[in-house]
C-alpha cells in the first residue's frame, strides 16, 4: 500500500464513519478498486480508532460529565440534581446514570451479536456489501418517517416529559441490536444505531449523540480483538502509511462529525438514501 492510497483510505474512513453510508463498506469498495486484497482487518480497525479519537474530542464535555457522574455514583457522593435537564444524556446525575447503564446494555448486546456474526457469517462477497447500502438507505428513510409521524402525534408537554426520563434499558437493548446489525458489510453502524434510537423513541439530537458515544466501547473492543496481529500489519502495510492514514482519518472524521450533527438536528439523514440506493444498485450489477 502506498502512502497516497493510505491517506485516501483514511479520508474515506473519516468521512464515511460518521455519515450514515457505511465506512467498512466504502473501505471494502476502495480496497477492491485499488486492488489491495492483502490489507489486514487490523488496518481498517486502526482507521476506526482514529475516528474514535475524533468522537472523544468532539463530545469531550459530555464524556467528562458522564465520567464525573460515574465517579460520584461509585464513591456514593451527593448527586448533582439540577444542571441541564434538557440534556437527555447527562443533564444531571439521574440522567447520567441512566445513560451509563444504557451504554453498558447497548455494548453488551452489540458485543454478543458481533462475536456470533464473526463466527457464523463467512467472508461475504462484495455484492452483499452493495446490498447493505440499500438496506441502510431503507433504515434511514423508515426511521425518519417514523419519527416525523411520532413528533406530529406528540404534544410539546409529552415531549418535555419524555425527554426528562432519559434512555431506558429496553431502548438501549434495541439500539444495541441495531448497532449489531451495523456490523454487517455495507450497513452503516451510525445509520443503523441512529435509526434504532429514533425508532425506540429517542429524540434526533440525543439519538445522534448516544450513537457516537456508544461507538467508543464497540471500536475499542474490535481493536483489542485484532491487536494480536499488530506486528504482522506493520510488515504488510508499513508504518508510515498507517500513521498518515490514521491522521487523515482523524481530521476528516472530526469535520464530518460536526457536519452530521447539524444534519441530525435538522432531521435530514434520509437525504443520504439518494446516494446509497444508486451506489448499491450499481454495485450489484457492475461488480
Amino acid at each position: 500500500m502506498s502512502i497516497l492510497q493510505s491517506v485516501l483510505l483514511g479520508i474515506l474512513q473519516g468521512i464515511a464513519e460518521f455519515l450514515p453510508i457505511s465506512s467498512s463498506g466504502h473501505l471494502a469498495l476502495a480496497q477492491h478498486l485499488f486492488k489491495l486484497d492483502d490489507v489486514p482487518l487490523l488496518y481498517d480497525i486502526i482507521l476506526h480508532l482514529a475516528t474514535l479519537f475524533a468522537v472523544v474530542l468532539f463530545f469531550r464535555k459530555k464524556i467528562w460529565a458522564l465520567l464525573c457522574c460515574f465517579g460520584r455514583w461509585i464513591a456514593r457522593r451527593p448527586e448533582i440534581s439540577a444542571e441541564n435537564p434538557e440534556d437527555l444524556l447527562c443533564g444531571n446525575d439521574t440522567l447520567g446514570k441512566k445513560t451509563i447503564i444504557a451504554i453498558i446494555c447497548t455494548t453488551f448486546v452489540t458485543g454478543i451479536m458481533g462475536i456470533v456474526a464473526s463466527k457464523l457469517i463467512p467472508q461475504l462477497p462484495l455484492k452483499f456489501t452493495c446490498a447493505g447500502f440499500i438496506v441502510t438507505a431503507g433504515l434511514l428513510i423508515f426511521s425518519s418517517l417514523w419519527q416525523k409521524k411520532q413528533a406530529n402525534a406528540t404534544s410539546d408537554t409529552d415531549k418535555q416529559l419524555s425527554g426528562q426520563k432519559g434512555i431506558g434499558v429496553l431502548q438501549a437493548v434495541f439500539v444495541g441490536f441495531m448497532q449489531g446489525i451495523g456490523t454487517l458489510p455495507g450497513i452503516s453502524r451510525s445509520g443503523s444505531t441512529i435509526a434504532g434510537a429514533q425508532l425506540a423513541g429517542i429524540d434526533r439530537t440525543s439519538a445522534g449523540e448516544f450513537s457516537f458515544i456508544v461507538s467508543i466501547p464497540a471500536i475499542l473492543g474490535a481493536f483489542l480483538l485484532e491487536a494480536k496481529d499488530l506486528g504482522e500489519m506493520g510488515s504488510s502495510v508499513g508504518v508510515l502509511p498507517v500513521v498518515l492514514g490514521f491522521v487523515s482519518a482523524f481530521i476528516a472524521g472530526y469535520i464530518s462529525l460536526a457536519f452530521l450533527m447539524k444534519l441530525i438536528k435538522k432531521g435530514r439523514l434520509e437525504w443520504f438514501a439518494a446516494y446509497l440506493i444508486p451506489l448499491g444498485i450499481a454495485g450489484l450489477f457492475c461488480l
